[in-house]
């Protein structure tokens, strides 16, 4: 994989304009991979275009782009499992996951994508902090990316302590969210930094409940929120960004500079986070593509469509190119204002398919018995 190595040492890591070429080079690269060594990813693309139709830029959206209901269905794999270091699972329920590979080379590459893209919101530290996380509690029988991505999080700075919502126990995970109000209340009296980690719609009703009970703390000013995931199925209880924002800094003290929200999707581990302005840059690492949902064209920026989303950064699944069950808009990195160039994506919901369980569906569940 040349060309993916010389994709990933793109300095600027969202410098989407001049590694056009390079981006060009890596995916065609990555497609010829998987036309050669996954039979079933071949037999799909045979309908539609093949490794050496892949000429130019303008043709990477040709490239076919499987919906991430496929790998839920179906277990493809590129390289032998024993290649594999690491896999992760989406939540899934009623068993039906997706399942991608990791090959080191491609692990590599992640590594230095998520410490340029961190360094720019300046989530690294050396200053200890405890983290509150509003997700599942790691055990060895959980594979799920959401959950090793939650734990990954809480390596930007010393974690003296982590505390889940989601605990395990008797073969099942249980809620314990007064626990977490217990700890907030307990930890936020020291001197010693808070990071919130986990689904802004659960942060939410956990600071709304504070609200509510008249409970309101002054963290350290180095405390940040950190926001990934979505809404999901409570989209109709979503408020909009300022009035979280409001009141995380009502309920902890914390300001909007200090809160930082990711997107992302265990068929597609490339990291998008959010810049000053909250707004989700692509990075030079994949690409965007939002598709008519009728016709699956590509369309320009201002228009809602499906969510395409492009990177040549595994080679153990056939993940290149997936459809995702967003729906998206693709703005002009330029009407941002942050000084970052690239587009970038905003996330507007989701489409109407009743088998699509998100990668939230069983916190929800679990969440749903808990009464605050």
């Amino acid at each position: 994989m040349k060309y993916r190595k010389e994709l990933f040492k793109t300095k600027d890591p969202f410098d989407t304009k001049y590694s056009n070429m390079r981006f060009f080079r890596a995916a065609k690269e990555n497609f010829a991979f998987q036309y050669k060594n996954c039979a079933e990813y071949r037999k799909i693309a045979d309908s539609f275009v093949s490794p050496d139709d892949i000429k130019s830029y303008e043709d990477i959206d040709k490239i076919p782009c499987l919906p991430t209901l496929v790998f839920k269905n179906h277990k493809l794999f590129s390289t032998k499992k024993y290649k594999m270091p690491i896999t992760a699972t989406s939540s899934g329920t009623k068993g039906k996951y997706s399942e991608v590979g990791f090959d080191t080379g491609g692990l590599w590459c992640g590594l230095k994508m998520v410490l340029k893209i961190s360094k720019l919101r300046q989530l690294f530290s050396l200053r200890p902090c405890r983290y509150i996380i509003f997700g599942y509690k790691p055990h060895k029988g959980n594979r799920t990316a959401v959950t090793k991505t939650a734990f990954g999080a809480t390596f930007f700075a010393p974690a003296i302590s982590r505390t889940y919502a989601l605990k395990f126990s008797d073969g099942k995970y249980t809620a314990d969210l007064e626990g977490i109000i217990n700890a907030v209340v307990k930890y936020g009296k020291s001197k010693i930094p808070l990071r919130f980690m986990g689904f802004p719609s659960y942060t939410y009703f956990f600071l709304k409940t504070m609200d509510e009970r008249g409970i309101y703390l002054k963290l350290n000013k180095h405390s940040k929120i950190m926001l990934g995931g979505g809404w999901k199925q409570f989209y109709t209880e979503q408020v909009d960004k300022s009035t979280l924002y409001a009141l995380a800094k009502k309920v902890l003290g914390i300001s909007d500079e200090n809160i930082v929200e990711f997107f992302g999707a265990v068929e597609h581990p490339i990291l998008y986070c959010d810049c000053k302005n909250h707004h989700f840059h692509v990075p030079a690492y994949s690409r965007v593509i939002i598709r008519d949902v009728d016709t699956l064209e590509p369309l320009g920026y201002g228009k809602t469509g499906l969510v395409n989303l492009i990177t040549p950064m595994i080679k153990a699944t056939p993940i290149l190119s997936v459809m995702t069950d967003d729906l998206g808009v693709l703005h002009d990195g330029k009407e941002c204002g942050c000084g970052l160039s690239s587009p970038y994506l905003e996330i507007i919901g989701r489409v109407g398919l009743s088998d699509i369980k998100t990668c939230a569906a069983g916190a929800a569940d679990i969440l749903s018995e808990v009464k605050l």
